[in-house]
């Protein structure tokens, strides 16, 4: 099985998760993605981040190494709130 790249590591977390805003970097095996949906409204970061490695399934497991990632509201992404990440992990 091959490394995925970084654009379809986006499309596996889009066909999931309805975004607003979705940016996936990566090298084929560490990734750092900022997505935005509505979502994680109301879900502190575990649930969010739980949300997104579900998304991915076996993927997370068997082709990708490391996934960081920041997970916002539309709210918190345009800055209209406050953020409950106070960093990505």
């Amino acid at each position: 099985m091959s490394d995925p790249t970084a654009a379809e590591v986006r499309e596996f977390i889009a066909a999931v998760l309805n975004c607003e805003h979705l940016a996936v970097e990566g090298d084929g095996r560490h990734f750092f993605a900022t997505i935005v949906s509505a979502e994680f409204e109301g879900l502190p970061r575990i649930r969010r981040h739980q949300h997104v490695y579900a998304a991915l399934g076996d993927r997370m497991r068997e082709q990708i190494h490391a996934l960081s990632m920041k997970t916002l509201t539309p709210a918190e992404y345009s800055g209209e709130a406050p953020s409950t990440e106070a960093h990505p992990h």
